[in-house]
This record gives structure tokens, C-alpha cells and sequence, in this order.
């Protein structure tokens, strides 16, 4: 790279080349410092701070190992992606035992990022929750004076306090609205689940305005539906939208993979639907994937989810120039 990015190293590479197709491993490779990208896949291999044991930290590889089993071709969205700008910026390097270090490091770096490619769309892969605090910090200050809504797509509210245990992978939307770093009236949280979260947190991101959509809502509503109001308030005065989508909201028949699974989540193709129209909006400019566990994974169908969740995100973002 000609360019340092403190704490991000570069990628393993895995090409592999057919005359006949592309896969997503070969078109997804590493970037050379230089080229001005559309997108770029930034690893956050942190898990130290998730509550349950997790694996997540292994997440990142993972994901990249599974890019081989993919082409960048899709026949249900009509778009082959090959020719977008989409790089592999790496790992951001977590220190060994120090967790607020950590994020310090995610935060830091991706503001040195962001200044070197000021229109990159960033595709964060987690790591745990724990990891979206201070990558929404860094992407607040990249647009300043513009005010920035989210949609967590979630089965949990993510509001635990600190006092019982500090920042987790159970704290990052308290995080998020303790700094101010956005309002709760501009976070939309998709696909909460009944019997997975306590009253007190449920209460605590109502008193702050937060507006909630169960996986109840969704299934009865339809992904459609709950977009478009989601969309309307996320989007109300903001001028960017960040997604924050921890894997766990995918019911664990689709995705056992996850530290926290459960049934009566969403189905992925409401997720990969959902991701693709997000991806089409000009107004999104960042997402994160998060909480997968590799190593409980069956068959690492949870991580080729997450692949074909970020493809589904760049098919739509593939159209924003029709």
C-alpha cells in the first residue's frame, strides 16, 4: 500500500480463475493502496468482549475463505459485479488483552481510512457487536455536520449498561446514544425477538425514541412494509444511513453459526431482499456484519450467509448508476 492505515494489514489472497466465470474470491482482491474504490471489506477480528464464548474473531477468514464459493453473478437482482471497485483492505491488527484498545484502534483506523478514500463504502465484517460503537463514532466524524440514522437489523436491543460489565458486544446501541453520536428517534431496530431481551432495555430504547420492529412484525407485515417505514424514520433529517446487521437476526435453522441463536428469527431472503435495496439508496454508506462464530458453525453455511448478504448489498449499490 503507499499509503499506512495504522492497524490494518493486508489480506491473504485466495485466486482462483475460470475463462468462463469469475468468483467473487478472485474479483475481491487485495487492494494495492492506490486505486480509488467504490467499496472495500475492512476485518474486525475481535471477540474478546462478546458475554457468551465466541469465536467471532475468527469471522473475518472465514467469510474471505468462502468468497471461492460464489460468483459474481446473480440472476435474481440481473447484475454481475466484477467490474465494481470492490477491494480487500484486510484485518485492523486488535491488541492481544486490552479491549477499549481495541476499539480505539477500530475507530482510529477507520478515520485514517476514510481520509485517504473519502467515498469509500465501507463493508465492516465483526467480530462481535461489541465492534459497531466505534465504527459508527469513525463514520460520524466523516460526515461532518450531517446528522446520521441507522438500521439495526437485530435480535437483541444491544442497550445493556456498562456497570455490569463494560462495553460488550451487548452495549454498542448504548454506547451509540449515551455519546450522541446519533439520536434515538434516528435508529429503526429490525427483527427484535420476544423472550431474548428484558424489559428494562425494551423500556430504556422506547424512552429514548428508538422505533422497534419485531421478527413478529416482520413476518406479518413483510420486509417490504417495514422498510418503507424504517426508511421514512431513519431517514427523517438525516442526510446518511448506516447499516448494522448482527447475523444472529436470521433464525438459527439458516443460521446456527451465531453465539446467540434462536428460533422465529427472519428468513434471509427478507435479509438479502432488505440489504439489496438498502444497497440501491445513495444515502447508505456504510454497514457492518457481525456476530457469527465460525467455529460452531454446521458446514460454514453461517458464513457463506454472510457472503451472499454482502453480495446482495453490492448488487444493489451495483445499481445506483442506472
Amino acid at each position: 500500500m503507499s499509503h499506512e492505515i495504522p492497524y490494518l494489514k493486508s489480506p491473504d489472497q485466495a485466486v482462483f480463475r475460470d475463462r468462463m466465470e469469475t468468483k467473487v474470491s478472485h474479483w475481491i482482491r487485495q487492494w494495492d493502496g492506490q486505486e480509488a474504490l467504490l467499496a472495500g471489506i475492512i476485518g474486525v477480528p475481535l471477540s474478546k468482549p462478546s458475554i457468551s464464548h465466541s469465536g467471532a474473531s475468527t469471522t473475518p477468514a472465514a467469510v474471505r475463505a468462502a468468497f471461492k464459493s460464489f460468483t459474481t453473478y446473480s440472476m435474481e437482482y440481473g447484475v454481475d459485479l466484477q467490474h465494481l471497485a470492490v477491494r480487500d483492505l484486510g484485518d485492523i491488527q486488535m491488541h492481544v488483552t486490552d479491549i477499549a484498545e481495541c476499539h480505539r484502534r477500530i475507530e482510529e483506523s477507520l478515520r485514517a481510512l476514510y481520509k485517504e478514500q473519502p467515498n469509500l463504502i465501507p463493508i465492516i465484517i465483526g467480530g462481535d457487536h461489541s465492534t459497531s460503537c466505534p465504527s459508527l463514532k469513525a463514520f460520524a466524524d466523516r460526515h461532518p455536520g450531517r446528522k446520521v440514522g441507522i438500521l439495526h437489523f437485530d435480535a437483541h436491543h444491544d442497550v445493556r449498561n456498562f456497570e455490569d460489565g463494560g462495553a460488550t458486544n451487548g452495549t454498542p446501541f448504548r454506547g451509540i446514544l449515551e455519546s450522541g453520536v446519533v439520536r434515538g428517534p434516528n435508529i429503526v431496530q429490525i427483527g427484535i425477538r420476544g423472550f431474548m431481551n428484558s424489559k428494562p432495555y425494551h423500556d430504556y430504547v422506547k424512552s429514548k425514541g428508538v422505533h422497534v420492529y419485531t421478527s413478529r412484525d416482520v413476518r406479518r407485515m413483510g420486509i417490504d412494509a417495514v422498510l418503507d417505514e424504517a426508511l421514512a424514520l431513519a431517514g427523517k433529517d438525516t442526510d446518511v444511513l448506516y447499516v448494522s446487521f448482527d447475523v444472529d437476526v436470521i433464525d438459527q435453522a439458516y443460521a446456527p453459526g451465531c453465539p446467540a441463536i434462536g428460533t422465529g428469527g427472519m428468513h434471509p431472503w427478507d435479509a438479502m431482499d432488505a440489504l439489496h435495496r438498502l444497497g440501491t439508496l445513495p444515502q447508505v454508506q456504510g454497514v457492518d456484519f457481525v456476530c457469527i462464530d465460525p467455529t460452531v458453525d454446521v458446514r460454514n453455511v453461517t458464513s457463506r450467509l454472510a457472503v451472499q448478504f454482502i453480495l446482495s448489498f453490492l448488487a444493489g449499490v451495483a445499481g445506483r448508476s442506472i
